[in-house]
């Protein structure tokens, strides 16, 4: 086939939705189809044979930040002509449209034909209840163009079960397939890390940006309640802005716990193997969202036991087989760690586990595998109907 998608996003980019494009367009070139991606400016070509890059523009000269801004509204607005013009220049027989791109996909449809699949790595409308906190009618209005557009295409992938759900509810009858993350590890974590994570006392780590809904601030009041209970451990927190990284350490002092906690700040993806291979156990405390964290693969695959919550972002994935699972209260995480650091026959056994369910489901080789089948078995037979065919 020849496929169009349109990613507005900086490409390529080591964070979540651009690496899952990547991982997307890999699988597709492998297939054989002919592909072209529209993407935002920045980052760097990842060399996929059989993919052709084209770039929009947009405003002003730093990468463009995840979310939503003015900036990426207006990047929006002109990968619209662009995707027009690639249309008009091309004959595509499938459009795969990740997040927003999707209405640029429902625009287009009546003028050029091409039917469009929905790649959702979030709902749009909560990640901007989240931000704003919108008032009932507009978050109705949201919501009903988000159904619109999902009835609008041919099909749907998601990244987690509780997305595909909501499609479902959406759309109903649609098919849709989860397409979960993978894990970004790769071989055994060395037994030696960065001089500026080489700590006597056992390592709680926790890796990626510190917005609030991640819950950091959460995992450094649990944490101090059990260091004050006598558990002995070096909290280490890797990610972050400058404004981010102080905040919490201010938080770390307010509580007592300055000398017990490290805020390295943000380090390159390339790294955090490394850092990963120090650690005693890893933690995703996050509080609120939907989709499952893209780290929380890697962390089940580093041999090391997880710490998460107990909300659905994470148990739509995990259970108490793969992970110790908190109630998102400091009182808990404080349980749930001092509990790992005092059983290493626990944490071992948590971590065996998690590591054989990403080998069967959460690997590349997985992922590739659930795409094949589900174009194969559910898009092009209803692409080929719609030809006539």
């Amino acid at each position: 086939m020849r496929i169009l998608v349109l990613a507005p996003q900086p490409f390529f980019v080591t964070r979540g939705t651009p690496i899952a494009v990547r991982a997307l367009l890999q699988v597709l070139a492998s297939l054989g189809h002919r592909c072209d991606a529209l993407v935002l400016a920045g980052g760097t070509d990842p060399q996929v044979e059989g993919v052709r890059l084209r770039r929009v523009p947009v405003p002003g000269r730093a990468l463009m930040p995840p979310g939503f801004s003015p900036r990426k509204l207006a990047a929006d607005a002109l990968m619209l002509p662009m995707a027009a013009q690639q249309m008009w220049r091309e004959k595509y027989d499938l459009v795969i449209a990740v997040e927003e791109a999707a209405f640029i996909a429902q625009a287009l449809k009546p003028f050029f034909g091409v039917p469009y699949l929905c790649d959702i790595d979030s709902s749009i409308t909560e990640q901007l209840d989240d931000k704003f906190g919108l008032p009932g009618w507009l978050r109705r209005l949201f919501s009903g163009l988000e159904a619109r557009v999902a009835r609008g295409s041919i099909g749907a992938i998601t990244c987690c079960r509780a997305l595909q759900e909501l499609v479902e509810r959406q759309a109903p009858g649609l098919p849709v397939q989860t397409l979960e993350d993978v894990t970004l590890l790769s071989g055994d974590l060395p037994e030696t890390g960065p001089m500026d994570c080489d700590f006597a006392d056992p390592v709680v780590m926790y890796v990626g940006n510190l917005e609030g809904y991640q819950g950091v601030g959460l995992l450094i009041e649990g944490f101090a309640l059990a260091h004050k209970a006598g558990a002995v451990a070096r909290l280490v927190i890797i990610g972050g802005s400058p404004a981010h990284v102080e905040q919490h350490q201010e938080l770390a002092r307010t509580l007592g716990v300055a000398q017990q906690v490290s805020l390295l700040g943000p380090r390159p993806v390339e790294q955090i193997g490394d850092y990963l291979g120090q650690a005693t156990i890893v933690c995703s405390p996050r509080t609120k969202g939907r989709n499952t964290p893209m780290k929380v693969y890697s962390y089940l695959d580093s041999g090391k036991p997880l710490l998460a919550t107990r909300l659905p972002t994470h148990t739509q994935v995990l259970s108490d087989e793969i992970a110790m699972l908190v109630t998102p209260e400091p009182e808990d995480v404080a349980r749930g760690l001092t509990r790992l650091l005092e059983d290493p026959v626990l944490r071992a056994g948590l971590a065996a586990r998690a590591r054989d369910r990403v080998a069967a489901e959460f690997s590349p080789e997985a992922y590739a595998r659930k795409l094949t089948r589900f174009l194969a078995d559910r898009i092009e037979p209803r692409l080929a109907l719609g030809r006539g065919s």
